[in-house]
């Protein structure tokens, strides 16, 4: 069983003084018979206090409020965790009851969330590729894979030509992005195939840099595979998931799922860096420079108070995009 130990570290920095940050965060681990946290240690600038609660789908969210006038907010997390393999599902199922217990399902909870599709005007065309597939005449495990293999195979994965504010129309044209991306079409794909299917958000933990996503958070999919329950698939990197990735949330989308957001009264301008570190057992350590903060650096513009008098909205949705 390995054991990682994941620093993750978010500054935010502002050309002037701002007040009154309100923020979330979701960098607590879950924990279940496949992932044990051992330690967690998190460090916020000014030590305020730290509520922390579950939401809806079960994930630990903690909140805290940064009142004093700062320059800087730094939220950093330390965790030691160890992951458990699991097996995949059997594919000898019958098919036919297979799809048929898909039906008997969609209208119950917590089902009903995870085929609930976001707004997507290219879904025709989607679903035409899916019918072409012919999904529906193979388990749906093996739905499941090819699907994950389609969206691996047919987008490029390009850093930067993407935000957390792409939709889901501009990634269709552009047949690019990075995991959450990847992530978010194939939930449209299986949805429309009556596959219930979740947002996960957290880590991807590789010895050899294999997998693409290492250094950041990352993204993936959950899907319900009848008879067996939920099972991990990555479409960044065509695989199931298993003891390489440790889970922080799950969700309907990134929206339910980001691990910091916030808000603050202040100037409509901040520069946002992120950074993941990712330490195994034996002492390796898989992305040292992210340690100090220096992967990626991204600035964004919020609205002030005269554009609409709220500048609470646009920040709502300006969170760290996930690699």
């Amino acid at each position: 069983m390995p054991q990682f130990v994941i620093h993750h570290a978010t500054k935010y920095t502002y050309p002037e003084p701002v007040m009154d940050s309100a923020n979330q965060i979701m960098l607590f681990p879950l924990k279940d018979e496949f992932q044990e946290v051992k330690s967690q240690q998190i460090f916020i600038t000014n030590n305020p206090f730290l509520e922390v609660f579950k939401d809806y789908y079960g994930n630990e969210i903690g909140s805290f409020m940064n009142i004093a006038p700062h320059m800087e907010l730094r939220i950093d997390s330390t965790i030691s965790v160890v992951t458990k393999p699991r097996l995949l599902p059997a594919d000898d199922e019958d098919t036919p009851v297979q799809w048929s217990h898909l039906e008997d399902i969609k209208y119950i909870i917590p089902f009903i969330d995870f085929l609930k599709q976001e707004n997507f005007k290219d879904l025709g065309e989607v679903k035409a590729i899916a019918d072409a597939g012919f999904y529906k005449t193979v388990s749906v495990f093996t739905a499941v894979k090819q699907l994950n293999e389609y969206v691996y195979k047919n987008f490029n994965y390009i850093k930067g030509i993407t935000t957390v504010e792409t939709t889901l129309d501009e990634i269709w044209k552009l047949k690019a992005g990075v995991c959450q991306d990847f992530a978010h079409i194939l939930l449209v794909m299986l949805r429309l195939l009556g596959i219930p299917a979740r947002y996960v958000s957290g880590y991807v933990c590789p010895h050899d840099s294999s997998l693409r996503g290492e250094g950041a958070t990352h993204a993936w999919v959950e899907a319900y595979i009848p008879f067996y329950g939920w099972l991990g698939v990555d479409p960044t990197n065509n695989c199931m998931v298993n003891d390489l990735h440790v889970r922080l949330a799950i969700g309907r989308s990134f929206s339910d799922c980001s691990p910091v957001k916030g808000t603050y009264k202040g100037t409509a301008k901040q520069t946002l860096e992120v950074g993941v570190s990712v330490s195994h057992e034996d002492g390796s350590v898989a992305r040292q420079e992210a340690a100090i903060l220096t992967p990626q650096v991204v600035t964004a513009s919020l609205i002030s108070d005269e554009d609409d008098g709220n500048s609470y909205r646009r920040y709502m949705q300006m969170v760290q995009q996930q690699q």
